[in-house]
């Protein structure tokens, strides 16, 4: 099968190559998925599970990409739930190889059915973006109508998420970034918009949720917004900014059947929508990945035409 591969570490998306790999096979409770489309996530390869194994020994050739839409190829033994020829999406275990390739295997338990009106792109583009916002919101953030939120990167694949299902459940959304960002947050549904580059982030006053996306400076001058008995939430590591009466919680995603089932529920239903800024073919891929311009939204591969 052909599939995007890194052995390299120090040479980022330039150390990317497109080459011809085994294609996998299904442990038990695994299945195969012939993958139409996949998400990336730059990051990623800075990510220790993108290089190693959980005990840390080194496991390159390696393939990035978490995040899929596509069809059920083959079951492992044991495998339930899940049938051969069955549309899924789903979010691929950080330590195994991904899905920038044209078959994944992957444990059954982190896919859920895609609907058959659900295109494979708009698919992929779900699971880390969609998975992060909600589970930042409402299972860390404890977010409740009434209150107020600051969405840091409103106009990214995350952010847009964040304002989105914020905006559902009834908050006040005050949407951040770059002053060309102001537009495309507001459209995704920001109340207000502050430009990080104009340093009036203060002007805001108190919040009852951050939802940090860049944390450094714009981390630290958030925990201070945050009104007594609030919440910091950052997907960006271990952070020292704290609020003075408040919690913050750093987070990974993981998979989430049911909510992930939701999240796609409300994109056919019209109430929720992806942020898609750059789809191209697998044969493309490493070139998108390394060109210079601005990659705004959601990077998605269509593995298969």
């Amino acid at each position: 099968m052909k599939a995007i591969v890194v052995t390299d570490q120090a040479a980022g998306t330039a150390g990317m190559k497109l080459m011809e790999r085994p294609e996998p096979q299904p442990a038990i409770n695994d299945v195969v998925v012939q993958v139409h489309a996949s998400g990336f996530v730059p990051t990623e390869l800075k990510w220790p599970s993108t290089w190693t194994d959980r005990r840390g020994r080194d496991r390159t050739p390696s393939i990035p990409g978490h995040e899929l839409a596509g069809v059920v190829a083959a079951l492992g033994y044991g495998t339930t739930g899940l049938s051969v020829g069955q549309r899924v999406l789903g979010l691929a275990d950080w330590h195994r190889d991904g899905t920038l390739a044209e078959y994944v295997a992957i444990e059954a338990r982190n896919l859920a059915p895609l609907p058959g009106d659900v295109d494979f792109t708009v698919g992929a583009s779900l699971p880390i973006s969609g998975l992060t916002a909600w589970q930042g919101l409402f299972d860390h953030g404890r977010l409740r109508a009434g209150q107020s939120v600051i969405a840091h990167g409103a106009a990214g694949a995350v952010g847009s998420m964040v304002t989105q299902l914020a905006r559902l459940a009834g908050a006040h959304v005050i949407g951040t970034g770059r002053a060309a960002d102001r537009q495309k947050a507001l459209d995704f549904g920001a109340q207000e918009f502050v430009d990080l580059g104009s340093g009036t982030l203060e002007d805001v006053g108190s919040v009852d949720l951050v939802f940090d996306v860049i944390g450094g400076d714009i981390g630290k001058r958030s925990a201070r917004l945050i009104r007594p008995g609030g919440t910091l939430v950052s997907i960006v590591g271990p952070t020292e900014a704290r609020p003075v009466d408040g919690l913050a919680i750093d987070f990974v995603v993981e998979f989430d059947r049911a909510q992930l089932t939701d999240i796609v529920q409300q994109v056919r239903d019209g109430r929720l929508r992806t942020n898609i800024g750059t789809v191209a073919p697998l044969d493309d891929a490493v070139a998108v990945f390394n060109s210079t311009a601005r990659l705004a939204g959601k990077t998605v591969i269509r593995v298969r035409p």
